[in-house]
């Protein structure tokens, strides 16, 4: 009957309602993930090097940072690189299946339930009659007519989590994919830093180029100047060889820029997804190095780690492999699983639920003997959580070193920046005076010829310097977590939906 089949449904679920009640209000072996203290990971209280005294960038200006330097194409470049970027797409599909894997650890939690449906037909004998198979196993010859036979069933099976260890494996899971969405947000930052790195050495190889080829221009006239002086007799043939020596010199430095001019293009062609040289039109035009701040302060330590991903994404994989300890010690304690079944069999549609039957099976398992494998289990997710500590306590360690590095760069790019603008500007008057003192003939071509290279390294130093500058700007911006949001939710959206809250959330 319909009446029984519901009966025996309400049984199975007031059954699996009062043993989820009972799993909540159970225990979880293995260890509770605890916050590390910033003491026990070596983070000192302010930084060992004079860290600028100007104020730290704001939240939202480490979201944007490349925006602080102020040139359009940069920002151009750089969006096109989040939006098209590979390394980013890999990223985001690690992202992905570390959702779909919190669904998998997720569904063990609930029961599993499906339905089976059959169709039988018996044909009659040779001789007259069907033979048909009784419930007990005899076999009787029936009528001449054929008999239908139609059935349909549903099973049900739970698997109590006395112990907790699928409630970990939940939990494991879930800080696995918050570690994925961090992992995402490290990726977004280093690909960001990586395009405005190698736009600083486009501008600069074109910046470097234009020396040389300036460079070029003045040995030109200087060959022609001592080709003229041989010509009169007022010098010897080794001004007019010293100046086509220096000439070539100058000359060959061209294609070495050029091909490391190419090769940053190039890479920001390829950063920004697209094939090598599709962003070639966009640089034609020479343009000055983006200088970006003047200065950039830092906050202390402990505040800049907490807004770098690849430091919380660490405490994120800790916090995982802490819960995996109870999921390989969950092992060791006895397993307890109901199953249910409800079945009906009849000849045609009309008397289908005319009789159900029903069972419900409940089973205990307990590992009596493995070789020690459980208990091997056990420590070994053990010694992956203190290796997953060490990750941690060295990720953030390299993190203050980024920031302490950087900060020296800055500081370091910037006076020598200040010292190379007043020796290209003293080897400018320099090398003025000795052209116009060689055309006279008060000195000689080696005279001038020192002073046109004393400026050429001048004019180079001064370029390199406001790479540096520019670059240990970037490499601050960068180290201090700058370049992604996060107020945002880099784990995944889908995470705020029911389907992929965490039961357990709050349960110990």
């Amino acid at each position: 009957m319909l009446r029984e089949a519901t009966i025996v449904l309400i049984r199975y679920r007031v059954l699996a309602a009062t043993a989820s009640t009972a799993l909540l209000a159970g225990c979880m072996v293995g260890p509770d993930y605890e916050p590390v203290e910033p003491s026990q990971l070596g983070v000192p209280p302010q930084w060992s090097v004079g860290a600028p005294e100007t104020r730290p960038p704001t939240p939202e200006q480490l979201v944007d940072w490349w925006r602080e330097f102020d040139d359009p194409v940069l920002t151009g470049l750089i969006e096109s690189a989040i939006a098209d970027n590979t390394d980013l797409d890999v990223a985001l599909a690690r992202l992905r299946q570390a959702r779909e894997a919190l669904v998998v650890s997720q569904s063990a939690l609930y029961p599993t339930i499906s339905g089976s449906a059959g169709y039988n037909r018996v044909e009659p004998l040779r001789g007259g009659g069907t033979a048909i198979t009784q419930p007990d196993g005899t076999v009787v010859i029936a009528g001449g007519d054929g008999v239908d036979s139609l059935s349909l069933g549903l099973d049900a099976s739970y698997q109590l989590d006395l112990f907790g260890g699928n409630r970990r494996s939940v939990q494991a899971s879930r800080a696995e994919l918050e570690a994925s969405g961090f992992d995402y947000a490290s990726t977004l930052r280093a690909v960001e830093s990586e395009v405005a790195r190698n736009y600083v050495l486009a501008r600069a190889y074109q910046a470097q180029l234009g020396n040389a080829l300036a460079s070029v221009a003045i040995q030109d006239d200087n060959l022609q100047i001592a080709g003229w002086r041989v010509m009169a007799g007022l010098v010897s043939a080794v001004d007019e060889e010293q100046a086509r020596a220096s000439r070539a010199q100058s000359a060959a430095t061209i294609p070495q820029i050029r091909q490391q001019y190419n090769a940053a293009v190039t890479r920001i062609a390829v950063l920004t997804g697209q094939a090598p040289g599709a962003v070639r039109p966009l640089l034609e035009e020479p343009a000055p190095i983006p200088q970006g701040p003047a200065s950039l302060g830092a906050d202390i330590p402990a505040d800049v780690l907490r807004r770098r991903p690849d430091v919380r994404a660490a405490e994120r994989q800790l916090a995982a492999a802490t819960a995996r300890i109870g999921v390989a010690e969950a092992q060791l304690y006895p397993n307890l699983s109901i199953s249910g079944r409800v079945n009906t069999n009849a000849p045609d549609l009309s008397g289908l639920f005319d009789a159900i039957t029903g069972n419900l099976f409940a089973g205990l398992t307990q590992s009596i003997f493995a070789g020690g494998r459980l208990a091997a289990q056990a420590r070994s997710a053990e010694a992956a959580a203190d290796g997953a500590f060490a990750s941690y306590r060295g990720t953030v360690l390299t993190a203050l070193e980024d920031v302490e590095n950087a900060i020296v760069a800055l500081q370091s790019a910037q006076e020598r920046e200040a010292q190379f603008t007043v020796a290209r500007d003293a080897a400018l008057n320099s090398a003025i005076y000795a052209r116009s003192q060689y055309r006279t003939g008060l000195t000689d071509f080696t005279t001038l010829n020192t002073q046109e290279t004393a400026l050429l390294s001048a004019r180079n130093g001064l370029v390199q310097a406001r790479a540096d500058r520019s670059n240990a700007l970037i490499a601050l911006f960068d180290a201090l977590g700058g370049g992604w949001n996060p107020a945002g939710d880099y784990r995944d959206p889908l995470l705020l939906s029911p389907l992929y809250g965490d039961p357990t959330e709050g349960q110990n």
